[in-house]
Protein backbone atom coordinates (compact mmCIF):
# COMPACT_ATOMS: atom_id res chain seq x y z
CA UNK A 1 0.00 0.00 0.00
CA UNK A 2 1.63 3.36 -1.11
CA UNK A 3 2.03 5.70 1.73
CA UNK A 4 0.07 9.36 1.36
CA UNK A 5 1.77 12.33 0.08
CA UNK A 6 2.86 14.78 2.67
CA UNK A 7 3.67 18.18 0.67
CA UNK A 8 5.38 21.09 2.85
CA UNK A 9 5.38 24.38 0.99
CA UNK A 10 7.10 26.68 2.70
CA UNK A 11 6.02 30.50 2.28
CA UNK A 12 8.87 32.95 3.34
CA UNK A 13 7.19 36.29 4.38
CA UNK A 14 6.73 39.67 2.80
CA UNK A 15 9.08 42.30 2.29
CA UNK A 16 10.07 44.11 5.98
CA UNK A 17 10.65 47.92 6.47
CA UNK A 18 14.39 46.02 7.84
CA UNK A 19 14.39 44.14 4.85
CA UNK A 20 14.38 46.98 2.61
CA UNK A 21 17.12 49.03 4.87
CA UNK A 22 19.04 45.61 4.45
CA UNK A 23 19.29 45.32 8.53
CA UNK A 24 19.25 42.25 10.67
CA UNK A 25 15.80 41.13 11.96
CA UNK A 26 16.11 37.87 13.28
CA UNK A 27 13.44 37.44 16.00
CA UNK A 28 12.56 41.37 16.55
CA UNK A 29 10.01 42.59 13.74
CA UNK A 30 9.67 45.88 11.87
CA UNK A 31 6.63 45.41 10.41
CA UNK A 32 5.61 44.34 6.48
CA UNK A 33 6.03 47.64 3.91
CA UNK A 34 3.13 48.36 1.76
CA UNK A 35 5.07 46.19 -1.06
CA UNK A 36 5.29 43.40 1.76
CA UNK A 37 1.38 43.15 1.72
CA UNK A 38 0.78 43.09 -1.71
CA UNK A 39 3.20 40.39 -2.46
CA UNK A 40 1.44 38.61 0.72
CA UNK A 41 -1.64 38.66 -1.42
CA UNK A 42 0.31 38.11 -4.67
CA UNK A 43 1.54 34.88 -2.93
CA UNK A 44 -1.81 33.80 -1.66
CA UNK A 45 -3.45 33.61 -5.56
CA UNK A 46 -0.85 31.51 -5.94
CA UNK A 47 -1.23 29.04 -3.77
CA UNK A 48 -4.54 28.92 -3.70
CA UNK A 49 -4.16 28.21 -7.53
CA UNK A 50 -1.74 25.60 -7.01
CA UNK A 51 -2.53 24.13 -3.68
CA UNK A 52 -6.20 24.68 -3.17
CA UNK A 53 -7.18 24.96 0.62
CA UNK A 54 -4.23 22.97 2.76
CA UNK A 55 -4.70 20.46 5.25
CA UNK A 56 -3.13 22.59 7.82
CA UNK A 57 -2.07 25.96 7.72
CA UNK A 58 1.27 26.82 10.13
CA UNK A 59 3.08 29.65 11.01
CA UNK A 60 5.91 31.59 12.83
CA UNK A 61 4.80 33.88 15.35
CA UNK A 62 6.32 36.63 13.93
CA UNK A 63 4.06 39.58 12.69
CA UNK A 64 5.91 39.67 9.68
CA UNK A 65 4.65 36.15 9.06
CA UNK A 66 1.75 35.92 10.60
CA UNK A 67 0.54 38.99 8.47
CA UNK A 68 1.36 37.50 5.19
CA UNK A 69 -0.51 33.93 6.25
CA UNK A 70 -3.26 35.90 6.49
CA UNK A 71 -4.11 37.10 2.72
CA UNK A 72 -4.32 33.33 2.43
CA UNK A 73 -6.18 32.64 5.33
CA UNK A 74 -8.87 34.96 4.07
CA UNK A 75 -9.39 32.72 1.02
CA UNK A 76 -9.29 29.67 2.01
CA UNK A 77 -10.75 30.21 5.55
CA UNK A 78 -9.62 28.95 8.94
CA UNK A 79 -7.23 29.77 11.00
CA UNK A 80 -3.37 28.71 11.25
CA UNK A 81 -1.32 26.93 14.32
CA UNK A 82 1.50 29.14 15.69
CA UNK A 83 4.83 27.91 15.97
CA UNK A 84 7.52 29.41 17.62
CA UNK A 85 10.15 27.02 16.59
CA UNK A 86 9.93 28.60 12.58
CA UNK A 87 10.64 32.09 14.10
CA UNK A 88 13.92 33.11 12.24
CA UNK A 89 16.95 32.85 13.74
CA UNK A 90 18.43 35.02 16.99
CA UNK A 91 20.77 37.32 15.68
CA UNK A 92 21.03 38.61 19.43
CA UNK A 93 22.69 42.01 19.56
CA UNK A 94 22.96 42.67 15.46
CA UNK A 95 19.20 42.79 15.90
CA UNK A 96 18.34 45.84 14.01
CA UNK A 97 21.51 46.64 13.15
CA UNK A 98 22.89 46.80 9.20
CA UNK A 99 25.92 44.41 7.56
CA UNK A 100 28.20 46.93 7.11
CA UNK A 101 27.55 48.30 10.78
CA UNK A 102 27.78 44.69 12.38
CA UNK A 103 31.06 44.46 10.02
CA UNK A 104 32.62 47.41 11.28
CA UNK A 105 31.95 46.45 14.86
CA UNK A 106 32.52 42.88 14.91
CA UNK A 107 35.29 42.00 12.03
CA UNK A 108 36.24 38.84 13.44
CA UNK A 109 33.20 37.26 13.58
CA UNK A 110 32.09 38.26 10.36
CA UNK A 111 35.33 37.20 8.82
CA UNK A 112 34.51 33.90 10.58
CA UNK A 113 31.34 33.57 9.17
CA UNK A 114 31.79 34.43 5.56
CA UNK A 115 34.74 31.26 6.43
CA UNK A 116 31.97 29.10 6.94
CA UNK A 117 31.86 29.24 10.94
CA UNK A 118 28.60 28.29 12.11
CA UNK A 119 29.02 31.25 14.72
CA UNK A 120 26.14 32.48 17.01
CA UNK A 121 25.31 35.70 15.34
CA UNK A 122 25.39 38.34 17.86
CA UNK A 123 25.29 36.20 21.24
CA UNK A 124 21.89 34.30 19.70
CA UNK A 125 22.01 31.36 17.39
CA UNK A 126 24.06 29.20 15.33
CA UNK A 127 22.69 27.85 12.08
CA UNK A 128 23.05 24.13 13.59
CA UNK A 129 20.75 25.21 16.07
CA UNK A 130 18.58 27.30 14.06
CA UNK A 131 17.96 24.06 11.72
CA UNK A 132 17.27 21.47 14.83
CA UNK A 133 14.45 23.78 15.95
CA UNK A 134 12.66 24.14 12.74
CA UNK A 135 13.23 20.75 11.06
CA UNK A 136 11.61 19.25 14.31
CA UNK A 137 8.62 21.45 13.99
CA UNK A 138 8.40 20.47 10.29
CA UNK A 139 8.63 16.77 11.56
CA UNK A 140 5.87 16.81 13.35
CA UNK A 141 3.42 18.94 11.52
CA UNK A 142 4.16 16.55 8.22
CA UNK A 143 0.60 14.62 8.39
CA UNK A 144 -0.82 13.82 5.08
CA UNK A 145 -1.92 15.50 2.78
CA UNK A 146 -0.67 19.50 2.06
CA UNK A 147 0.67 22.26 5.22
CA UNK A 148 1.40 25.17 4.25
CA UNK A 149 3.65 26.71 6.19
CA UNK A 150 4.54 30.95 6.82
CA UNK A 151 7.95 31.63 7.82
CA UNK A 152 11.42 33.10 7.36
CA UNK A 153 14.66 33.23 5.20
CA UNK A 154 17.06 31.35 7.24
CA UNK A 155 14.24 28.93 8.41
CA UNK A 156 13.82 28.27 4.29
CA UNK A 157 17.51 27.42 3.84
CA UNK A 158 17.96 24.91 6.74
CA UNK A 159 14.90 23.47 6.27
CA UNK A 160 15.90 22.31 2.71
CA UNK A 161 19.04 21.49 3.91
CA UNK A 162 17.51 19.01 6.19
CA UNK A 163 15.34 17.73 4.40
CA UNK A 164 17.93 16.67 1.32
CA UNK A 165 20.48 15.77 4.29
CA UNK A 166 23.00 18.30 3.44
CA UNK A 167 25.58 18.47 6.56
CA UNK A 168 25.47 21.67 8.35
CA UNK A 169 26.49 24.15 7.19
CA UNK A 170 25.21 23.20 3.77
CA UNK A 171 22.44 25.39 4.07
CA UNK A 172 25.32 27.97 2.96
CA UNK A 173 24.89 27.06 -0.36
CA UNK A 174 21.65 27.35 -1.03
CA UNK A 175 20.65 31.23 -2.86
CA UNK A 176 18.96 33.59 -0.58
CA UNK A 177 15.12 33.35 -0.04
CA UNK A 178 12.77 35.78 -1.92
CA UNK A 179 9.88 37.32 -0.31
CA UNK A 180 7.16 35.49 -0.47
CA UNK A 181 9.09 32.66 -2.61
CA UNK A 182 7.61 29.28 -2.61
CA UNK A 183 9.84 26.41 -1.51
CA UNK A 184 7.67 22.70 -1.95
CA UNK A 185 9.46 19.42 -0.12
CA UNK A 186 7.82 16.23 -0.56
CA UNK A 187 8.43 14.86 2.94
CA UNK A 188 9.63 11.56 3.05
CA UNK A 189 7.41 8.21 1.57
CA UNK A 190 7.80 4.68 2.08
CA UNK A 191 11.36 5.19 0.19
CA UNK A 192 12.20 7.60 3.09
CA UNK A 193 13.34 10.14 1.07
CA UNK A 194 12.35 13.64 0.89
CA UNK A 195 12.26 14.93 -2.74
CA UNK A 196 13.02 19.16 -3.40
CA UNK A 197 10.36 19.67 -5.73
CA UNK A 198 10.58 23.64 -6.02
CA UNK A 199 13.18 25.88 -4.04
CA UNK A 200 12.36 29.73 -3.95
CA UNK A 201 10.11 30.25 -6.40
CA UNK A 202 8.49 33.33 -6.86
CA UNK A 203 5.19 34.61 -6.67
CA UNK A 204 5.46 38.46 -7.31
CA UNK A 205 7.86 40.68 -8.96
CA UNK A 206 10.66 42.47 -7.60
CA UNK A 207 10.67 40.56 -4.42
CA UNK A 208 14.17 40.98 -2.47
CA UNK A 209 16.57 38.59 -1.34
CA UNK A 210 18.56 39.37 1.52
CA UNK A 211 21.52 37.98 3.58
CA UNK A 212 20.44 39.15 6.54
CA UNK A 213 17.85 37.25 7.79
Amino acid sequence: MTAPRVRLVLVRHGESHWNVEERYQGQQDSGLTPAGFAQAEMAAEVLVDRFGTADLVVTSDLPRARDTAAAYLRRVGGAAREDARLREIDVGTWGGRTRAEVAAAHPEEIAAFERGVDIPRGGGETFGQLRTRVWAALEEIAGAGTVVVFTHGGCVRVATAAALRVPSPGERGFAPVGNCSLTVIDHAGADGVHRLVAYNAPTAAGTRTNRVE
